[in-house]
């Protein structure tokens, strides 16, 4: 190539960039790429499924990472990719050359000062206890070093960093936290030509090729997935949950309604992978593990995962709301954070609804986390290693809600959490109706672990807030335990 072309397309990479940076600022994934809650949910019958996924409920709190190509240039993870109506992208940037640039990101992509053992130091800070990593997202890179593709992290400029192979030190550094493991894996996958093939055009998120007249090249992706899963299942050390992300692949006769409300185009075929297979394959691999294959009612989904959003109710159902610390679920600069305020208000809503909170953080293209993330998560730990006796190992009740109030319960104890927003002054004293005390009832407050006053009048009961805590500016939540 000439010093001139070389000079040009490096300026077209810049433009690209700065372009895609600034509408990842503002984007946040529409509907249509948001997977719902399940209606349906089928128990799963293995004692060593049933006994892991009681451990996961008791945890409460994770981390997702998502990371990969997208965050050199600090933009949504893989969707600017499909051509479907709701994606925003720069008009001015042919599709078919979009796509070679961002296929191309994998030569820039050079993580240097990628270090496992700082994220997860920062996830235990945060309280997390368990971890959830994409493997491979929809775009089809790969953040450990399948032997299915080239298209992986470990065949680029990082190929000879000692930890080139991201995800199995990711893993480790992990579980060397006692944190239960979770792959994120993409089921659709549109590198592949197994699936996007370059003989037609990409019109949406589905397979592009009709799989009953090409059957022997949906068969051949079928084998790429089961092979990669098998890797994972393999060489990666004890893995707890494999969390499969892409519901729209799927047997055609489970969809239903919940799948034709998001309003992505749905194919004649069946874009079906032999779950049964490959969960035979993982579970003899992997005594016990829990799959969540995303809204696909039946025997692979063993826990629900509402995204972006919290159920209005209690569910009876395991389920867990995967939320992002900011708008995006990968690195986008500037992307505007929750308060640790608002994540910790999350955390026991989900909590006291009978669900587990998995929270979304992007690592910066370098593999370093933002500092504001760091901090943030710090500040979610400190009221949590005050108050996390209210939140693990507890279960939702009936009644688990009154007003700012939540509440939880274990075997002992019942736990009432008053929520405040930033800056709001705390009352003399925090009332109730619902889970009343006994007269002779012994209430502590979590943070001090003191008694504290209280007085039962009007069927209801009020509790006294010592001076020192109303005195201060930032209240997140107030929790106390109950034992009568």
């Amino acid at each position: 190539m000439s010093k001139f072309n070389t000079l040009k397309s490096f300026l077209v990479l810049v433009v690209l960039i700065s372009v895609q940076t600034l509408q990842g600022q503002k984007q946040e994934e529409d509907e249509h790429g948001v997977h719902g809650r399940s209606e349906e949910y089928i128990a799963p019958s293995d004692p060593k499924v049933l006994g892991k996924l009681d451990k996961w409920g008791d945890q409460k709190f994770g981390m997702l990472i998502h990371w990969g190509v997208y965050a050199v240039p600090g933009i949504m993870e893989s969707w600017n990719l499909c051509s479907e109506d709701w994606i925003e992208r720069d008009s001015t940037i042919a599709y078919n050359d979009y796509k070679k640039w961002y296929w191309n990101l994998d030569k820039i992509f050079n993580p240097v000062n990628f270090d496992p053992d700082s994220w997860a130091d920062a996830a235990e800070a945060a309280g997390m206890k368990y971890v959830v990593f994409t493997t491979k997202h929809h775009d089809g890179f790969n953040m450990f070093d399948t032997q299915q593709t080239d298209y992986k992290i470990t065949n680029g400029p990082f190929q000879n960093h000692p930890k080139a192979n991201v995800a199995k030190y990711v893993f480790e550094a992990f579980r060397k936290k006692d944190f239960m493991i979770g792959a994120y894996y993409s089921k659709p996958d549109w590198h592949s030509q197994y699936f996007w093939w370059d003989k037609y055009a990409t019109p949406n998120r589905n397979a592009n090729y009709d799989i009953e007249k090409y059957d022997w090249r949906w068969n051949k992706f079928k084998e790429f997935t089961y092979n990669q899963i098998e890797e994972l299942m393999t060489d990666y050390g004890s893995v707890d949950i494999l969390w499969l992300d892409g519901g729209w692949v799927r047997p055609k006769e489970t969809v239903n309604d919940e799948v034709r409300a998001w309003g992505a185009p749905i194919p004649d075929f069946s874009q079906e992978i032999d779950m049964p297979k490959i969960a035979a394959m993982a579970r003899e691999k992997q005594p016990g593990i829990i799959f969540a294959d995303r809204t696909v009612h039946g025997p692979y989904e063993n826990y629900q995962t509402p995204e972006r959003k919290i159920p209005e109710t209690k569910l009876d159902n395991p389920w867990e709301s995967c939320l992002p610390l900011g708008n995006n679920w990968g690195y986008v600069p500037n992307d505007p954070f929750k308060s640790s305020t608002k994540v910790i208000q999350n955390l026991v809503e989900v909590v006291a609804k009978g669900g587990n909170m998995l929270l979304g953080v992007g690592p910066q293209p370098d593999g370093t986390l933002p500092l504001e993330v760091v901090a943030k998560l710090e500040e979610i730990g400190v009221w949590l290693n005050k108050n996390g006796e209210a939140i693990y190992d507890t279960h939702a009740i009936d009644d688990y809600q009154d007003g700012n109030i939540y509440f939880t319960q274990n075997a002992k104890k019942t736990f009432a959490i008053a929520m405040f927003e930033d800056g709001e002054s705390l009352p003399k004293t925090i009332s109730f109706s619902k889970n009343l005390p006994s007269e002779n009832a012994k209430i502590k407050l979590l943070e001090t672990g003191k008694k504290v006053d209280f007085k039962l009048k009007d069927g209801k009961v009020e509790i006294s807030l010592p001076k020192e805590i109303r005195s201060r500016k930032n209240s997140s939540g107030i929790a106390f335990s109950i034992e009568n």
